[in-house]
């Protein structure tokens, strides 16, 4: 298989771990819209959020896992039928999801506002990650960001640990188009590329293999991030999608389509 001339990168879950801020914005928010008697959260809720975050698909469905857990939910329920739950929760507590992303993205609004540094200071970077990010630049291979982050934090982010990728490469949510079509117009503003995409979310990848006209980039799921052991199967079943591993992902490109493990 041909190495890639553009590797495309999400951004949370592949290359940037944002589960601290996650769950302070989505506690945040909680406080907010369901206003309980205390300001802490109760013990073990943030340890209980982690590993349920996967399911949300979009950002206001957060402090919804919250008000799940925190009335008796159980985790497992949680992780195997939330797209059933969100209505029935919603109906439960009274609320429109509206509702709920305004309270999210005014949390985040104001919290940046204040103190940038403090947001900035609550995402962590995958291990090995961003060394094998400038192993790829220095070997030609043009890294992109897709992600639905704002690019200007991604680019904050990236600099602070010292990669320098410049904006262009950083298609972020001022984007406004599904994943896909960054994807299609990376494809034909380059020559004859080799594109290959790393992805935590198992949706996401599926959209792009719909896309016929996309039949030729090569799709990876990021074991690391974002994403449940059925969506692992699904992509260990998959004849499109290939499982990944973070020891995949430092290693050689000859390695990412094979059972490699260090």
């Amino acid at each position: 298989m041909t190495s890639p001339t553009i590797l495309a990168l999400d951004f949370d879950g592949v290359v940037c771990d944002g589960l601290l801020e996650y769950f302070q914005t989505a506690w945040k928010a909680y406080l907010e819209v369901f206003k309980p008697a205390s300001l802490d959260p109760p013990a073990g809720l943030a340890e209980r959020f982690y590993p349920l975050r996967p399911v949300v698909e979009t950002g206001w469905e957060m402090p919804l896992v919250l008000y799940g857990l925190i009335t008796g939910v159980d985790d497992t329920d949680i992780l195997m039928d939330w797209p059933e739950l969100v209505p029935k929760l919603l109906a439960q507590a009274g609320l429109e999801s509206a509702t709920l992303a305004q309270a999210v993205d005014g949390v985040r609004d104001r919290w940046i506002q204040a103190d940038v540094d403090d947001w900035l200071s609550y995402h962590r970077f995958y291990p090995g990650v961003l060394p094998r990010l400038q192993q790829v630049m220095d070997a030609g291979v043009d890294p992109i960001i897709i992600s639905t982050k704002e690019g200007r934090f991604i680019q904050q982010l990236l600099a602070q640990q010292g990669l320098a990728l410049p904006a262009e490469r950083i298609l972020g949510k001022e984007i406004k188009q599904p994943k896909y079509d960054t994807l299609r117009q990376l494809k034909t503003a380059h020559t004859t590329p080799v594109i290959w995409f790393v992805e935590d979310r198992l949706k996401a990848l599926q959209a792009v293999q719909r896309q016929l006209d996309l039949d030729d980039v090569q799709l990876f799921l990021a074991d690391w991030g974002y994403n449940t052991a059925a969506d692992r199967q699904v992509a260990m079943q998959s004849d499109r999608i290939y499982q990944l591993s973070l020891d995949q992902f430092a290693a050689s490109f000859d390695y990412w389509q094979s059972g490699y493990s260090d």
